[in-house]
């Protein structure tokens, strides 16, 4: 405030200040999670773009810590409130992945191995290394092609697991499985949707043949999704009279509905029995390391998990993933 030479007062007004939105901005970084997790433990996500988000649960669940630290320090009890529901659902969701332990059940020692060929482009060399050092009773392929059936076959498969019920294909939707024991295909046990899925009895020694089926939806991708979906309800529930094993490439998660709805119907997931279901299996031998776990083997939930390993294999953008299980 300053006098006029002519008489009078000028007056300059104080300029304010404009406060900080801190609360608008503490609900902008809280909502987020609290939409995902409540999309996630209500199985909410709906269409291809949702569906493929929802596999990175596991690192919104470490994210979400993040608003959860700026809603106490700023004191704001409502948004903290909810800031905690959701990493606490969201850390329930998965955190139990990484703490599991090997089943102590007794029964047949069954050994599954799964591999995603990426159109039949794995390095042999390494799937039959993987072969002879885990002895796998079964072996489930992924887009395998005719041309990684005749060089598996002249590195000696043919004779370390000469059973085979193949789909072979010169595109993605080529699958196979091998066997140590004699297989009885079932040609009609899974619908036409998605990849070639073969399933078979396996007549492992000791009691009952177990049925086994090769898992390969097509992802969810685009309008995709709908053969997705289509493909996890096609899969058969568990059943009383017969073990059943399905392992392959789900292009799911954990963190899907539909594997979720799969797994209630009878299932179990080996890796995330024994701790090591937060180990990512795609996409392999990129410039990014894996990031999502799709690759799975569903046991009935009679079947003991001993261990689960998961392997690179140069060539495909698929891990293999070894299961030890005990079969009754």
């Amino acid at each position: 405030m300053e006098t006029s030479a002519v008489g009078g007062t000028i007056v300059t007004p104080a300029r304010k200040r404009r406060k900080f939105p801190a609360t608008a901005l503490t609900w902008a970084a809280v909502t987020p999670f609290a939409a995902w997790a409540l999309a996630r433990v209500a199985g909410l996500e709906r269409g291809s773009l949702p569906t493929q988000i929802m596999t990175a649960t596991p690192y919104a669940a470490a994210g979400s810590l993040v608003p959860l630290l700026i809603a106490a320090v700023g004191r704001k009890r409502a948004a903290t409130a909810v800031a905690l529901l959701a990493t606490t659902a969201l850390g329930f969701s998965v955190l139990p992945r990484a703490l599991g332990t090997a089943d102590a059940a007794t029964g047949r020692p069954l050994r599954v191995m799964t591999i995603n060929m990426l159109f039949g482009k794995a390095d042999v060399a390494t799937i039959m290394k993987l072969v002879r050092d885990f002895d796998p009773d079964v072996l489930s392929t992924q887009e395998l092609t005719p041309g990684a059936v005749s060089d598996m076959d002249a590195a000696g498969l043919k004779e370390i697991m000469p059973h085979r019920v193949l789909q072979a294909e010169w595109n993605a939707g080529g699958s196979g499985l091998y066997s140590k024991h004699p297989v009885e295909p079932l040609w009609d046990l899974m619908p036409p949707v998605g990849h070639h899925m073969p399933a078979a009895l396996i007549s492992v020694p000791g009691g009952k043949a177990i049925e086994f089926i090769d898992a390969h939806p097509f992802p969810p991708l685009g309008p995709q999704v709908t053969d997705w979906n289509v493909a996890m309800d096609a899969f058969p529930s568990a059943a009383a009279d017969r073990v059943r094993i399905i392992a392959g490439d789900f292009n799911a998660s954990l963190d899907h509905a539909a594997l979720r709805g799969l797994l209630s119907r009878g299932y179990k997931d080996a890796a995330d029995q024994v701790g090591a279901g937060l180990i990512p299996t795609w996409p392999a031998n990129k410039r990014v390391p894996p990031l999502i776990t799709i690759d799975h083997v569903l046991v009935d939930q009679r079947v003991g998990v001993q261990e689960v390993t998961v392997h690179d294999v140069p060539g495909t953008d698929h891990r293999a993933v070894l299961a030890t299980l005990t079969v009754p």
